[in-house]
């Protein structure tokens, strides 16, 4: 079973029709122990991340977070999910689940026609390979809706960028954790490979 965490975020309801459409067996929860059974775990999103680490807290849910990475569970972060993965949001000076080192911050652009939120289909730059990439065109188009971006410490965990006017980080993994700033449950068909590739992966290290 798959568990989709629920941390009162938004977009949780996509990431479960697409996974439904593949035929894999996933509930909402926002309960931790659901999440320390589960064989894998997505941690989707979109929201605040002060407000979206004072529910993860209050429910336990950022120390389920830590063990099921521990131990070596498969987790795919989105959006939000890959951006409170790390040490830090710059989003409310907050302090987040901390599996990797690292910063999230806020965009800020020189070109005026640029907008922020960054939204739309954009290409990304595939730097690593990774299993939950396989199949994937090193150039393919997602679906983006941030204004922040993952930072992670160490450049080796980055896997694809993305460019928009500054390169940052898409994707983002280390041992059993992949996180993708863009949204693969509306990304069409190549979003739909990444998540069937998640849904088979074992959570080798990258």
């Amino acid at each position: 079973m798959i568990s989709i965490i629920d941390y009162n975020a938004g977009n949780l309801t996509s990431v479960k029709r697409a996974l439904d459409y593949l035929g894999m067996p996933c509930r909402i929860t926002p309960d931790p122990g659901e999440v320390l059974s589960a064989r894998r775990v997505i941690f989707p999103g979109v929201g605040h991340a002060a407000a979206s680490m004072e529910c993860i807290r209050s429910r336990g849910l950022d120390q389920a977070l830590r063990e099921v990475f521990e131990r070596g569970t498969p987790i795919l972060g989105i959006c939000l999910g890959t951006q409170i993965v790390l040490s830090h949001s710059e989003e409310g000076d907050t302090q987040c689940v901390g599996l990797l080192e690292g910063v999230t911050s806020k965009f800020t652009l020189l070109d005026p026609r640029l907008k922020i939120p960054h939204m739309g289909w954009d290409r990304i730059r595939v730097l690593r390979p990774h299993p939950v990439l396989q199949g994937i065109r090193a150039e393919s188009e997602f679906y983006f809706v941030h204004s922040f971006f993952p930072r992670p410490a160490l450049d080796e965990q980055v896997i694809a960028t993305c460019d928009y006017e500054v390169e940052f980080p898409a994707v983002i993994a280390s041992g059993s954790l992949i996180a993708s700033q863009f949204h693969p449950e509306k990304s069409g068909k190549v979003g739909l490979r990444l998540l069937k590739n998640f849904c088979t992966w074992e959570g080798a290290g990258c």
